[in-house]
């Protein structure tokens, strides 16, 4: 046997394995999550405010515990937590009304009572609209 005869079987394989990499690789780039959103002026703005007044207490990683409950996943969380309030109104009567419920597992009363007096209505609306990006 001369190696031309082995030639054809080496190529058909080659064409092979380079196909099923193929497959491989375009299946692979499915599981890529998508790209994070851009966020808004608004939502930059109550990033930031979150940042300063929030994140002390709530993580926005899942399994994050801080002192309060993680805020991640609120933007569909706060949709079954009152019920008749959607996310955007749980998130305002949290703040706005820190006793009027308590979350599960948390004792009542760590929510500071005097933030909405420090947020004016202008940096609340921002805030709601950076938790509600949570999801």
């Amino acid at each position: 046997m001369n190696s031309q005869s082995f030639s054809p079987i080496w190529f058909k394989l080659l064409l092979c394995a380079a196909g099923i990499l193929v497959l491989f690789l375009a299946a692979c780039s499915s599981l890529v999550p998508p790209p994070t959103p851009t966020l808004s002026p608004l939502e930059i703005q109550g990033r930031s405010i979150y940042d300063s007044y929030c994140s002390r207490c709530h993580s926005t990683n899942t399994d994050t515990i801080i002192v309060g409950p993680s805020l991640a996943g609120i933007a569909e969380r706060g949709d079954h937590r009152i019920e008749g309030m959607d996310s955007a109104t749980y998130i305002r009567f949290s703040i706005t009304n820190p006793g009027g419920y308590t979350v599960e597992g948390f004792p009542e009363g760590q929510m500071p009572s005097s933030l909405k007096d420090e947020l004016g209505e202008e940096d609340l609306d921002a805030l709601i609209a950076y938790l509600l990006t949570l999801r």
